[in-house]
């Protein structure tokens, strides 16, 4: 008689088993790595440890150790070996002096480390007897007495005249501190004029503390020892806003970090003697100056320059340039330069360039870009019309006093039309600036447009017909003006000058506001009228220097002299040439939240290095491991043990399991409140409804 007999059920595969429990086996491995190996690392024996006394013991302690361990070291019971003798000896040295205690206890600076090591590496198997004492030289430094050494007391009138400030935590006993001195004063004699600098000695402990970085135990320390710069950024006034600078302690990376990542200067780039004229001149803004540094050294721009090529960008394009003896023919014959360092400044194509020989100091600097942002015939454009004196809402050169004044004007497409009329008006106004050359001239009128001119009454400038084309059309305003203005449609280029009268009168507007005060419409329109009358002259004659100062002369004179109407209008605005760099004033604070999230994300690192020295980690992941597989222990019993409980008392056939599938309603609803449908056999309110013609009595 055959038995059947239920095999037993196998047990559970083990890969499903790692699977489930993949997770807690991590977090208690990572647990274990932080517990044996990270903390350990973090929290080296101290040099407390090595003379065998407690933390932060008195100086008076620390001798009366090293003298029980030397004496013991000398009977034979003392330390079993020289390493050990070195160690108690560097701790001694170190703990003995009170600078470099105090910079120790508080911020755990210890910048002598590599003195030890070398010491261990080379007499590791001699005796201790033979190692030169002491192994650590005392070093004082005092700061320069140029240098602003800021305290608690002046720290915060300090930070508030400051925009912009660099400051430098040190300590008087620090030996790197002391070599970086001579780099600091370069750092501070470069940053003059853009930023404030000033040096924090580490004895202040408030002060100190306050710009240090904490541990997690508000511990303060200095991640990367000291000197360590502090910067804060312009209208930073607190440590919560503070950039910590953490790269090489050299004068150009300091200065460039501080230029570019604090200040958001533009870097000025070096060019090759092919790349100058093809691509700086070549393909440059030709309404801006160009402005070339020959450099003998290479150099990086100093930060004074960039700030200059940021407050100047508008009016002048920066470049640099290396001097070579081989290429001084070049630069003799093409800009005249002799040798460098040399500044090259291009005003105007076909104009000789000027150029100023040696160094130069930031003020004169400045004078010579005030001297020369402009072209010899200044470009009229959105920011430089209130300047010249050619904007009908300002005032004149000459003052806010001036009633009337004039502006003439070459409008054109850029073309070789509109280079020979620019060259035909520049001289013009070179000779209309010279005394000689006017007295020269046979026309009598000729002196009225010098006078004009020299009381700043009388400028001279060119638009770009093609970028300010309603600009142009205003003022020219002729039937064959699209030869003049905006885009070419043909070959066919015409330049012309234009002069435009302005006269400002205070008294008739004032009037003729009261006037239009009662009615609502005129006085909405009054609001967009220039405050000046405009009567503009447009020359109609030939293309020669004689000629076009009488035409200027002659109109100047009749508007002194002639009582003209006074008409204002509405002048279209100048369209802007250049878009906005991304250093600009409008984009501070794209760039500021870019920079936030760059130092964020450069932190991270650091942030990882902080937790890995955090003793609270380790427990944190050994109880996440611990209750995730609790937690996972717990789903996986709750789920099979029902399951098997159910098969082996009710077996289940395969019909079974496919009713259990099947659709039903809930018990809650009753056939009373369903709706008939056409699958009722008989609805529930259905009746019999009697027939008129039916045979029933």
């Amino acid at each position: 008689m055959a038995t059947t007999s239920e095999n037993p059920k196998p047990s559970e595969p083990l890969p499903s088993a790692i699977q489930a429990y993949w997770l807690p086996a991590i977090l208690f491995c990572a647990s274990m790595f932080f517990q044996l190996v990270a903390i350990p690392r973090s929290f080296p024996p101290s040099h407390y440890d090595a003379l065998r006394i407690k933390s932060f013991s008195s100086i008076e302690q620390v001798n009366e150790a090293y003298q029980q361990l030397s004496s013991n070291w000398k009977q034979g019971k003392g330390p079993s070996s020289t390493l050990d003798m070195i160690k108690v000896q560097y701790a001694f040295e170190l703990l003995s002096n009170p600078t470099w205690k105090r910079d120790y206890d508080i911020f755990g600076i210890d910048e002598h480390l590599h003195v030890m090591e070398r010491v261990k590496e080379k007499y590791s198997n001699a005796d201790f007897s033979d190692i030169s004492l002491p192994l650590l030289e005392p070093t004082s430094f005092e700061p320069d007495q140029a240098f602003e050494v800021i305290s608690s007391e002046n720290y915060v009138s300090k930070l508030q005249n400051s925009n912009t400030l660099l400051v430098q935590v040190f300590s008087v006993g620090s030996s790197q501190c002391a070599q970086f001195s001579g780099s600091w004063k370069r750092i501070a004699s470069l940053l003059d004029g853009i930023a404030n600098t000033g040096m924090i000695e580490i004895g202040d402990l408030k002060l100190a503390t306050y710009l240090s970085e904490k541990k997690y135990t508000g511990a303060p320390f200095f991640r990367n020892g000291l000197p360590s710069l502090v910067a804060f950024p312009p209208g930073c006034k607190t440590s919560d806003c503070i950039v910590r600078y953490t790269g090489e302690l050299s004068v150009d990376a300091v200065t460039d970090w501080f230029a570019t990542t604090i200040l958001s200067l533009p870097r000025i780039p070096y060019y090759s003697m092919e790349s100058l004229a093809q691509t700086f001149l070549g393909k440059g803004s030709r309404h801006k100056v160009k402005v070339i540094f020959v450099s003998k050294t290479g150099q990086r721009a100093t930060p004074f320059v960039r700030h200059l090529a940021k407050n100047y960008w508008s009016y002048a394009s920066f470049a640099f340039a290396v001097w070579r003896e081989e290429e001084s023919i070049f630069w003799s014959n093409t800009f005249g330069v002799e040798e460098a360092p040399a500044i090259v400044i291009l005003r105007d194509p076909g104009v000789k360039p000027v150029v100023y020989h040696g160094l130069m100091n930031n003020s004169r600097l400045i004078d010579i870009m005030e001297q020369n942002k402009h072209q010899v015939l200044p470009q009229l454009r959105s920011i430089t019309s209130m300047e010249l004196g050619c904007d009908p809402k300002g005032y004149s050169r000459a003052g806010n006093d001036t009633m009337v004044w004039y502006c003439a004007a070459v409008v054109g497409r850029q073309s070789a039309e509109l280079h020979k009329m620019r060259e035909a008006m520049r001289r013009v106004q070179e000779i209309l600036s010279n005394d000689v050359d006017v007295d020269q001239l046979d026309d009598q009128t000729a002196p009225s447009a010098a006078v004009a001119l020299k009381e700043k009454r009388l400028t001279f400038a060119w638009v770009d017909g093609e970028v300010q084309k309603r600009f142009c059309m205003f003022y020219v305003n002729v039937e064959d003006s699209y030869d003049t203005c905006g885009p070419r449609r043909d070959i066919t280029d015409v330049p012309r000058l234009f002069l435009v009268r302005y006269k400002r009168n205070d008294t008739e507007v004032n009037k003729k506001i009261e006037e239009n005060s009662m009615n609502m419409f005129a006085s909405m329109a009054s609001r967009d009228v220039d405050p000046t009358s405009q009567l503009v002259a447009l020359y109609k004659g030939l293309n020669e220097i004689p000629q076009i100062i009488q035409w200027i002369s002659e109109t100047v004179r009749d508007g002194d002299s002639r009582d003209l109407p006074f008409h204002r209008t509405s002048t279209p605005e100048l369209v802007p040439e250049d878009a906005d760099p991304m250093w600009s004033k409008g984009r501070e604070q794209i760039i500021s939240s870019s920079r936030g999230m760059k130092q964020r994300i450069g932190t991270v690192p650091q942030r990882i290095s902080d937790l890995m020295g955090d003793p609270r980690f380790g427990p944190m992941l050994l109880l996440g491991a611990l209750m995730s597989f609790g937690f996972i222990y717990l789903r996986r019993n709750q789920a099979i043990k029902p399951k098997e409980s159910d098969n082996a008392s009710h077996p289940k056939t395969e019909g079974a399991d496919r009713s259990k599938l099947r659709r039903r309603r809930p018990k809650s609803q009753t056939n009373q409140n369903a709706s008939p449908s056409m699958t009722d056999l008989e609805p529930p309110n259905a009746f019999q409804m009697p027939f008129t013609d039916s045979d029933s009595g």
